[in-house]
């Protein structure tokens, strides 16, 4: 589809991109991508997608907004608080760009729905702060061969990477892979309990939009088989090869986890 003149004036500095172009903005405009929290990360990923075009955007986060959340959740207004997070995500979204179609999933992501949600959508971006969250997005990406990106922050660090291991042309790790089993109570504490500085949220909920970006036109170097380690207070950015485990109950050579999720393969 021809892109308007008014979407031409709005999308002007992607289309002069040589890697993007005219065709490549619209294949952001025909993508569908699925945002797991309307939070912390959420809220830069979401604005930034928005603005970049992408056709489609789910948000799926079951929340209202809190007075605590509005130091680093800047998608949400001090007027937004007791009203759900996707409400007042979708109200920033079109007051940006009325191009973007809002899908609003305003649910706890579980075993019941989770498999049918990704299943709608091209690519997920998953900035949950929960470990069980976190390893079902992960599977039901996994078996309904959709990329996920994945970023994580707490007090003054954050973590980021793609997963791409449904692809078998390459050697892709999954999440398992990296983080086998939810750690024991109380060694990965909340950010209620260890705090957050607000802008680290942001930096990396920006570079999830951005490898979200890169995954949906298909240019530069994915993530995928790396895991991307920020560290705020050293101002340092390391970027780590990770090999997928062959004994991953999900991903290896002899899985064993949830079976269930496996029709949503086809």
């Amino acid at each position: 589809m021809p892109l308007s003149d008014e979407q031409l004036e709005r999308y002007a500095r992607h289309i002069v991109l040589r890697e993007v172009g005219g065709v490549g903005q619209a294949k952001l405009l025909a993508s569908r991508v699925l945002v797991v929290g309307a939070g912390g990360l959420g809220s830069p990923l979401v604005l930034y997608l928005a603005a970049a075009g992408i056709g489609t955007i789910g948000i799926v986060d079951f929340d209202a907004v809190s007075l605590s959340n509005l130091q680093r959740q800047i998608v949400h207004r001090t007027e937004d608080i007791g009203v759900l997070k996707t409400d007042s995500a979708a109200r920033a979204v079109r007051a940006i760009n009325p191009d973007v179609q809002i899908e609003l999933h305003p649910d706890r992501l579980t075993q019941d729905n989770a498999r049918d949600l990704v299943s709608r959508y091209d690519l997920v971006a998953d900035g949950s702060d929960n470990f069980p969250t976190r390893f079902l997005v992960n599977d039901v990406c996994y078996f309904a061969a959709r990329p996920l990106v994945s970023a994580a922050v707490t007090e003054f660090d954050g973590q980021l990477a793609t997963f791409r291991a449904f692809d078998k042309t390459g050697r892709y790790p999954c999440y398992r892979c990296i983080f086998p089993e939810t750690p024991p109570a109380g060694a990965a504490p909340s950010c209620s309990e260890t705090g957050v500085l607000g802008a680290a949220a942001g930096v990396m909920g920006t570079l999830q939009a951005l490898e979200v970006l890169k995954e949906v036109l298909g240019i530069g170097e994915s993530l995928a088989g790396h895991l991307l380690i920020y560290e705020a207070l050293a101002v340092r950015f390391r970027k780590v090869r990770v090999h997928p485990d062959p004994k991953c109950r999900l991903c290896g050579d002899n899985p064993t986890i949830l079976p269930t999720l496996r029709s949503a393969n086809s």
